[in-house]
């Protein structure tokens, strides 16, 4: 205590409740007085008034020996759980790559269909890598709709920070106005990086068009066997876009500590 500044009163009044359990011999008395104790903190610690009795003593080293040992047991155990946390990663890693990969069904509901803005019009879009993509977020979505273009630039802003990170991913427009110029002028003004299904074809595309809610804005989250992974609406509850913002977060924020865990 003297060592963190605590004065000899200080230290005094905190033995009156805790008491002193060490001896005091010489050596002790010479570092007390190199720590800055005074002398009436060294003589109140020979007179023994602040002393405990050789029981209490006896008790405390075994209590104090008796809590590096749990302290040692607790140590060992959490080794051995990691120890066996990270084997059984391994396990399920492995047991992962032995397995064939999911058929891609969202790939061929796209193949041919889409566009993206390029160069101050809209141009065909090279659909080849999608063929490879692990999750597709669909966002349906339009000019029309003010909640949708108030949140059409965080969506931007998130996919221009993310996707180039995660080549796993793509996001796609699915637009829901009534004529192509709106369509357009939607992503001009909105500067969408993401390709978006031709307007004509969107009419067609039952399968993709069953993931919408309700409402739009609307952005899905799906793998590539088609599954649902995070959504707007939970039912008839609407959720918003931003929910599925967050759950890609977490998604792409477990990977890159899986990641670091692998490397490791």
């Amino acid at each position: 205590m003297l060592r963190s500044g605590y004065s000899s009163e200080a230290v005094m009044e905190e033995l009156a409740t805790r008491r002193f359990a060490d001896s005091l011999d010489a050596a002790v008395e010479k570092n007390l007085v190199k720590s800055g104790a005074t002398a009436v903190l060294v003589q109140a610690l020979k007179s023994g008034n602040y002393s405990v009795s050789p029981d209490e003593a006896i008790r405390a080293q075994t209590e104090l020996a008796a809590q590096a040992q749990r302290r040692a047991a607790q140590a060992e155990e959490s080794r051995k759980f990691n120890t066996l946390y990270q084997s059984q990663l391994a396990k399920e890693r492995a047991l992962a790559a032995s397995q064939p990969a999911a058929a891609n069904i969202i790939y061929p509901l796209l193949k041919g269909d889409l566009v993206h803005w390029h160069n101050g019009s809209l141009a065909r879009f090279d659909d080849a890598p999608l063929e490879k993509k692990k999750l597709y977020a669909f966002y349906f979505s339009a000019h029309w709709c003010g909640p949708c273009r108030k949140f059409t630039p965080q969506l931007v802003d998130f996919y221009n920070r993310v996707a180039p990170q995660h080549p796993e991913f793509e996001l796609i427009f699915i637009s829901n106005d009534r004529q192509p110029f709106n369509m357009e002028t939607y992503m001009r003004e909105a500067n969408m990086p993401w390709p978006a299904i031709e307007f004509a074809k969107v009419g067609g595309k039952d399968v993709l068009n069953r993931y919408e809610g309700k409402g739009i804005p609307c952005l899905v989250l799906v793998d590539a066997s088609g599954k649902v992974i995070s959504d707007s609406f939970q039912g008839e509850k609407y959720l918003g876009p931003a929910k599925v913002v967050a759950d890609l977060e977490t998604i792409f924020a477990q990977q890159t500590s899986s990641q670091v865990a692998q490397r490791q």
